[in-house]
């Protein structure tokens, strides 16, 4: 079963309220909370139960990351189901021609040739950037586009951390990028359901605190439905345990902790300072505040050509 991984700070009163309008206040915020709770959970069960939901995400980027969970799919099945969109199809030719994908200038434009040369994690990479594309310019969703775009722009920054950390490690940088890219899928998948629910409810810090509890466990659970492998939904559903231990070898759930923590820093005005001793996944990583300024300077460096691979 779903369950939130802290509790939410309640909200904080702007100004001092005389005992009558405190308490008109309190049962307000009472009542908010209860009717954000109760979304949550419904979001949850549904979950639970298999069922995903979400308006206005193009079908044809879960018929891909079906077909390429398949062992034995072929390029031409790709090619195929990719073909039925030609926006995405214009969005792989121009992945496969950046400068992330494509160093030495050899200009691609047969669709075949642009997906060998990403190759599948990248082709999944581009394939949900697409998906979340139209998801930010769908008229439905306008309520939510600045937040949207927000989340976006955090998750293209911990995909660029998470794919120069998983390089210092045995992690698929390939995989260690999806991963960072889908990191937010729980908020994501919380945001676009809320729409019409309520005008108030991005309006309450309560609900925006619920959001941070709930939503890594909502993500892992929606990349269970859809297929992915586990370690990579595990991984989601970890982002935020800062106590994670164990002997073993750092791993992608590591990686992406840590990405998300540096992500925080990274949006921040300098100078930046990155504080490692409260999150045990950067000791097992072995990055010290240097090495993770150097992170930082890389994938700042990336950010530019990553924005032209994925066309956002």
């Amino acid at each position: 079963m779903i369950a939130p991984t802290r509790a939410g700070a309640p909200p904080k009163d702007s100004a001092p309220a005389t005992p009558l309008a405190s308490s008109k206040s309190a049962a307000t915020s009472a009542e908010e909370r209860a009717s954000a709770l109760a979304f949550l959970g419904t979001l949850a069960s549904e979950i639970s139960k298999g069922t995903v939901n979400l308006p206005c995400f193009p079908d044809v980027v879960m018929r891909i990351r079906k077909a390429l969970a398949q062992p034995d799919v072929s390029l031409t099945e790709i090619v195929k189901i990719v073909g039925t969109e030609p926006r995405l199809a214009a969005r792989l030719l121009q992945a496969a021609n950046s400068a992330a994908f494509n160093p030495a200038g050899n200009h691609l434009t047969d669709l075949r040739a642009a997906i060998t040369r990403l190759g599948h994690r990248p082709v999944q990479s581009a394939a949900m950037s697409f998906a979340v594309k139209q998801l930010r310019l769908a008229p439905a969703l306008r309520a939510i586009s600045k937040p949207l775009n927000v989340l976006w722009e955090e998750s293209i920054s911990v995909a660029a951390i998470c794919q120069v950390i998983a390089r210092r490690t045995r992690v698929s940088p390939e995989e260690a990028f999806l991963t960072g890219l889908l990191h937010g899928i729980g908020r994501l998948y919380i945001m676009v359901r809320s729409v019409g629910k309520s005008d108030k409810l991005y309006q309450d810090p309560t609900f925006i605190d619920m959001i941070a509890s709930w939503h890594a466990a909502i993500g892992k659970a929606v990349l269970e439905n859809w297929g992915f492998d586990q370690h990579m939904s595990d991984a989601l559903g970890d982002q935020d345990d800062y106590d994670r231990g164990g002997k073993h070898d750092p791993d992608l759930t590591d990686v992406l902790i840590v990405a998300v923590a540096l992500a925080r820093v990274l949006r921040k005005p300098g100078p930046r300072t990155v504080e490692t001793d409260d999150i045990k996944s950067f000791g097992r990583l072995h990055l010290t505040p240097q090495h993770c300024a150097e992170v930082l300077r890389h994938a700042e460096h990336q950010l530019g050509s990553l924005h032209a691979a994925l066309g956002c």
